[in-house]
This record gives C-alpha cells, sequence and structure tokens, in this order.
C-alpha cells in the first residue's frame, strides 16, 4: 500500500530530524537507535528492510525479555514492538520500559483491532502511536520521525529547563553575593559617615569651645562679670528664635553675644573701667569705635562673617542717630537689635552702662522706656514677653550641685563651670573626665574658694551606681 501524498513530511520537520541524524564529514551527532521487536522472524526483515535506507542505528529483538536485555545494554530511542508475542505481550513490554527508560519512544504494531488491547496499551504503556498490520510505508516513516522528533523536543526541552535552572542558581548566588557586597559597603559607607559625622561634631565642639574660651578672656580684660557674654548670647539667641530666626542664624546671633565685646580688647584701661555714662565726648567716641575693631578682627575667619556683620551694627538706634552708619528702623541687621537689647538689659546689670548697678526690673523698664528710639518696639515687645514667661528661654534640665570632691568622671556639666574671677574651665554639655576631675581640684586649690559644679541629676545617680 502507497501513502497519500498528504502523508510526506514538511520541510521544517525534514530539517528537525535531519539535525539529528549523524554527519559523516563532522561525526557530532550519534544515529537515533530504533529497536524492531516481533517474534516473527519475517516481520523484523520486512521492518528492516523498510528502515534500511533511513539514518537509524536498527536494533531487533525477538521477544520482549530478549527487548528488555537489548534495551539495558544500549541507549534505545524508539521502541516498535508487536502487540502480540508469547510471554509477554508488546503491551506489558511497552509499560515496563515507560517505568524503566522513560524518555524512550513507544510504538505498537498490532494486527488486531481489539478496542481493550489497544486502550490497556494507550494507558500502561504510554505508547506514542499505535499502527496495524500490515503498515503503510510512508505511514510508519512519518511517525517514526515524528517520534523521535517528540523526543528531541522533550529532551532539548528538558536540557533548557535544566540550563535555566542551572543559570537562576546562578543568578541567586550572585545576587546573594552582590547583596552580601552591596551589605558590606553599605555599612563601611555607614561607618565612615558615622566617623565623618562624629569629626564634625568634635570639629563644631571644638569651635564652640575656643569662642566661649575667647568670650571669657575678653571678660578677664575687661572686667566683666563672669559669665556676662554668655547670658546676652543666650537671651539674644532666644529672641531671635522667637522673632521667627531659623536655627543657623539664632546660633550666629548667640556667638555675637559671646564676642561682641571683642574690640574692647583694645581699648586703654581707664576706658575699659569706666561705665558708659561716665566717658568724656573723646573717650566716648573711642568706645563706640570697639565694633568696627571687633568686625577687622572677625573678617579672617569665614564663619563668623555674619556675626562680624551684626556685631558691627551692635550700637545703631532704631531713630537712625546711631553708630557707626546710622541706620534706622528695618535697615539695621536684625541681629544688631536683637544683640542691643541682650547686650544693654545684662549692661544696665552689671555697672558697664551706668554707675549705678540696676535690678532686672529696673533695667527692663528702662528698655522699655526707649522702645522705638534706641531698640525696636518689637523685639522689646518680644522681650518684656519673655521676661513673663521664663520657660520660653528654654527647658532647663534637672541639675545637681557637688563639690569637686563629689565630681566624678562622667557626670555630664549642666552649666558652664568657671573660676570665681570668671574664667571658664568647661563647656555645659561636657562630659568629666579623669584628668578633667584633676584639673578642676587643682584650680579650686589655687582658687582657695569652692567652685560651684552643677551636673545633670541623671549622670549623678548613674554614675554613682557605677561606682558602687
Amino acid at each position: 500500500m502507497n501513502a497519500p501524498d498528504d502523508m510526506s513530511l514538511c520541510p521544517v520537520m525534514e530539517a528537525r530530524v535531519a539535525a539529528r541524524v549523524s554527519d559523516g564529514s563532522k561525526g557530532t551527532q550519534k544515529r537515533p537507535a530504533i529497536l524492531i521487536v516481533d517474534d516473527e522472524p519475517g516481520v523484523l526483515s520486512a521492518l528492516r528492510r523498510v528502515l534500511h535506507a533511513a539514518p537509524y542505528q536498527l536494533l531487533t529483538a525477538d521477544s520482549g525479555v530478549a527487548a528488555l536485555d537489548v534495551l539495558a545494554a544500549h541507549d534505545v530511542d524508539l521502541i516498535i514492538s508487536d502487540m502480540r508475542m508469547p510471554g509477554m505481550s508488546g503491551a506489558d513490554l511497552l509499560s515496563r520500559a515507560q517505568t524503566l527508560y522513560p524518555d524512550t519512544m513507544r510504538i505498537l504494531l498490532t494486527g488486531y483491532s481489539e478496542v481493550e488491547a489497544v486502550a490497556r496499551a494507550v494507558n500502561e504503556g504510554g505508547i506514542y502511536r499505535y499502527l496495524n498490520k500490515p503498515w503503510d510505508e510512508h505511514d510508519l516513516l512519518l511517525t517514526i520521525k515524528q517520534a523521535l522528533e517528540q523526543q528531541h523536543l522533550r529532551k532539548e526541552t528538558a536540557r533548557l529547563l535544566a540550563l535555566t535552572q542551572q543559570q537562576n542558581d546562578q543568578l541567586a548566588a550572585f545576587n546573594a553575593a552582590l547583596e552580601a557586597t552591596v551589605k558590606s559597603r553599605t555599612e563601611e559607607i555607614r561607618q565612615t559617615v558615622m566617623f565623618l559625622e562624629d569629626a564634625q561634631r568634635d570639629l563644631k565642639r571644638g569651635f564652640m569651645t575656643m569662642v566661649q574660651v575667647g568670650a571669657s578672656m575678653i571678660e578677664l580684660r575687661c572686667g566683666a562679670m563672669g559669665g556676662e557674654s554668655h547670658r546676652v548670647g543666650q537671651l539674644a539667641k532666644r529672641l531671635g528664635l522667637l522673632l521667627g530666626m531659623d536655627g543657623l542664624d539664632a546660633q550666629d546671633l548667640y556667638f555675637a553675644g559671646l564676642l561682641h565685646g571683642i574690640g574692647k580688647l583694645s581699648l586703654p584701661d581707664e576706658i575699659l573701667h569706666k561705665s558708659i555714662d561716665r566717658m568724656t565726648s573723646t573717650e566716648a567716641h573711642t568706645y563706640y569705635r570697639h565694633p568696627l575693631r571687633a568686625q577687622m578682627l572677625l573678617t579672617p575667619v569665614a564663619q563668623l562673617n555674619q556675626v562680624a556683620h551684626i556685631i558691627r551694627h551692635q550700637y545703631e538706634r532704631f531713630n537712625g542717630r546711631g553708630t557707626p552708619d546710622g541706620l534706622a528702623d528695618g535697615n539695621i541687621p536684625l541681629g544688631s537689635r536683637i544683640l542691643a537689647l541682650a547686650r544693654d538689659y545684662e549692661g544696665l546689670q552689671s555697672g558697664a552702662i551706668t554707675r549705678e548697678r540696676l535690678l532686672p526690673e529696673q533695667a527692663a523698664e528702662l528698655i522699655k522706656m526707649q522702645a522705638g528710639l534706641r531698640y525696636d518696639p518689637h523685639v522689646v515687645e518680644q522681650f518684656l514677653e519673655l521676661l513673663k514667661d521664663p520657660s520660653l528661654l528654654g527647658g532647663s534640665t534637672p541639675y545637681k550641685q557637688v563639690t569637686t570632691g563629689e565630681l566624678m568622671a562622667g557626670m555630664r556639666l549642666a552649666d558652664d563651670l568657671r573660676t570665681g574671677r570668671g574664667v571658664l574651665l568647661m563647656t555645659k554639655g561636657s562630659v568629666v573626665s579623669d584628668y578633667q576631675v584633676s584639673v578642676v581640684r587643682r584650680y579650686e586649690s589655687q582658687e582657695g574658694a569652692p567652685l560651684a559644679v552643677l551636673v545633670e541629676a541623671a549622670d549623678t545617680g548613674a554614675t554613682q551606681q557605677d561606682a558602687a
């Protein structure tokens, strides 16, 4: 029987199957192995004749048992088995082959059209197709090539899945290594940032301390009460914040309060030790030039340029009759308007402005009377509100006063520590070390008078527990 025209192989399938056929010139592929199983020698000879010209390696067996031996010894791609054989039927053979060699394709040849036998072969043997005897040669060849093509596709799919899984595993391992590297680098960066932040904090703390030391030196030279510049700076900073200044501008205002008298270092003693109301006109003229000298002294320090500008205009008056530039109203920098009030409030109480020291209430009343003349009325108004509610000056940390004998390493100062003459020894917020404890006790011995040390209350209890 000849195969009809529509049973011929399509070009694509011919190409795919041909790819698996061995190439004599290259030798890169082995020929597909086909095992033919039939108990009739004539059928085996007929099948060999049909497949002789095809590019296959042919193996034969005359029984199911012999076929299993061949399968155990060779790598078989396709089994073509007869259904009716003595001992082991084709269905039994293909069922065993499916269990032992699941990748091997299976075709059943049967001369009987029994539905039950075919169904059993399909269900138990997992056959690819079944063909009736006598077979059509073209149909047989097409079925074989299609079976081998499907086997090739299955193997290629399994290979690609395995390759994909391998690549996924490699990618997962790479991602894990990358994540660990990123985590390690991130930790390095975090530690570097922390180091830089600590260094920056140390620089800022050191800069702040140096400015406070400078203020302490100014007070010693000018004979001012210890801590006066700090109080001026603190009051000015709080007023600045309440009047809407941001943190950086308020900090500059605090520095301006600390250094507002730095230009006085160039003044002669006879002027320094006089209150302003006792100065002659010539002395007053010389005295009021100290802000210009202060600006000149601070100009080389870039961080203090704004501070120098505030200090320069601290003696301008709101009515325009001040010095050095005769600025009025809003033309006077806000920081200078605030500094002028804070400076005079402290100066009226210390005797720097009038020969007699005023009480805080008297100083405040005098400032109120000068609103619109010397001082900005809005700044005065905010200042008076601040005096009504001292809590606006900022929350105070609970503290405890201790003697130098009770002072221990690890305690944190709740206020600046100064000698009886106003010399700054340690700044507020400093954590005391063993060395600093010994220095403070030595200074107290030299002074011959006890020092008042204020430390944060929480630190005293914790330090005493640690010591116990």
